[in-house]
């Protein structure tokens, strides 16, 4: 009966979008009601952080201990028993490139770069990442089970990601010499996400047939899936909305058409918040209707130097992350910059968290687990010891308002303790070398 019900749903003329998204509604899906989803999100920012204004303050001798929220973590105070900071977890991976080179390319790869002709800060050159990335192992694991399986299966987020191709520019890889590029430009995640936006003005008629679409399904469907349809006409609603704002904002500022202009210039950079803002809209809306279940968002690259003027901050990001701390303006500079991020992140832990589960109980946050990342520890020593990691979410199930420190352990077995949380044990992750000890003990 369930095959039969998908046939005649592709009969109706329904759209890709459309049909996609009813074949994930209890009414309609082929197997058990989507519950229990697992989620994950990978956010990237990079150059570093200022340690004093951002780890929660654990004793030597102790593991563990209730979050402090200092100045950069404070945005995600409202979230505190769903948030956990890791410290003491170091990128070891050694070989060739330079410290930013091999704090993006291993840090979700957990192995070494291949030797190549990108030259970077070292005299060593290098290549890709030898291995795949643990969203992209996710990804594959999911989409490789008929249940778990998702329109895109992850979807790569980015914000104002330089248009080239280099290991600077990339965290993700499908495999072994495989970078997976971000998509930086909200227009064209629409149009990845529903197909029938071509251009910028089409964006009316897709939520149009968006909406013919769901008044069809309505009557095909439960009561609980009604609400489950208007929920996600609402999001949709809200992202075109969205869009259509900012465009018609450009249009009028220079009185004709917004041209198609050369990437990553100068006036792109102040557009970055409102990026952000468009590319979180697009994310949770995509999760609400279970299009993916892993996600990244790439926010710059490493190296990334974005001048921050909407903080009054006129210098790039990576040249004031080279300052000793002693410089007290860039000092103070690189907290605003942090904090910033935090805020971020924080914007999508809200989002998240005031959305419904689809088809469960309490909320998507509840079945996401964001983990906020960054290349180095430290911008002005280059160090990968202590690099950034703080889970917010309980997608992963793991225990919130906690501060741990894990004493300089291979970020590798951190890697291995995601992919087990999400139900896909392994030996280890990476480069073996540093995954002796296995998962994380104490989470």
């Amino acid at each position: 009966m369930r095959p039969s019900r998908r046939r005649f749903l592709k009969q109706t003329g329904i759209s890709a979008a459309a049909a996609h998204f009813a074949f994930n509604l209890p009414s309609l899906a082929l197997g058990a009601a989507p519950t229990g989803r697992k989620r994950l999100v990978i956010v990237f920012s990079p150059n570093g952080v200022i340690p004093d204004h951002f780890w929660p303050t654990v004793a030597k001798k102790e593991q563990e201990a209730p979050l402090e929220f200092k100045r950069i973590l404070k945005p995600l105070e409202p979230f505190r028993d769903q948030t956990v900071t890791m410290h003491g977890l170091c990128n070891q991976i050694q070989g060739d490139g330079d410290g930013h080179m091999r704090g993006i390319g291993c840090l979700l790869t957990g192995v070494e770069l291949f030797p190549g002709d990108i030259q970077g800060g070292s005299d060593t050159p290098a290549g890709w990442s030898q291995g795949i990335s643990i969203d992209q192992f996710l990804k594959h694991q999911l989409q490789s089970d008929p249940k778990t399986r998702t329109r895109f299966g992850s979807l790569e987020f980015g914000v104002m990601v330089p248009d080239r191709a280099d290991t600077w520019t990339r965290m993700s890889y499908s495999g072994p010499n495989q970078p997976v590029a971000p998509i930086d430009d909200p227009y064209k995640m629409f149009d990845k996400l529903y197909g029938q936006a071509k251009n910028r003005e089409l964006l009316a008629s897709v939520l149009d047939d968006l909406t013919d679409d769901f008044k069809t399904l309505e009557k095909m469907v439960s009561v609980e899936d009604r609400r489950l349809l208007r929920q996600h006409q609402e999001l949709v609603r809200k992202v075109e909305k969205d869009l259509k704002v900012e465009l018609a904002a450009q249009t009028d500022q220079i009185g004709h058409a917004v041209p198609e202009l050369p990437p990553n210039v100068e006036d792109q950079n102040d557009n970055m918040p409102e990026i952000m803002r468009m590319q979180i809209e697009l994310m949770v809306n995509s999760f609400a209707a279970d299009f993916a279940r892993i996600a990244t968002l790439q926010i710059t690259n490493s190296v990334g130097g974005a001048k921050m003027r909407w903080l009054d901050i006129d210098n790039g990001h990576h040249a004031i992350s080279h300052e000793p701390d002693s410089n007290e303006e860039a000092y103070e500079h690189l907290i605003q910059i942090n904090t910033w991020y935090c805020e971020q992140v924080a914007m999508l832990a809200r989002r998240l968290s005031e959305t419904p589960e689809p088809g469960g109980d309490g909320s998507m946050l509840d079945n996401t687990t964001i983990i906020w990342t960054n290349e180095l520890g430290k911008g002005n020593s280059h160090t990968r010891n202590n690099i950034p990691f703080v889970l917010i979410g309980g997608g992963l199930g793991i225990q919130g308002n906690r501060a741990l420190d894990f004493k300089r352990t291979p970020h590798n077995r951190f890697l291995m303790t995601v992919a087990e949380r999400m139900g896909f044990p392994q030996e280890s992750f990476g480069n073996p070398d540093f995954c002796g000890d296995g998962v994380l003990t104490g989470v």
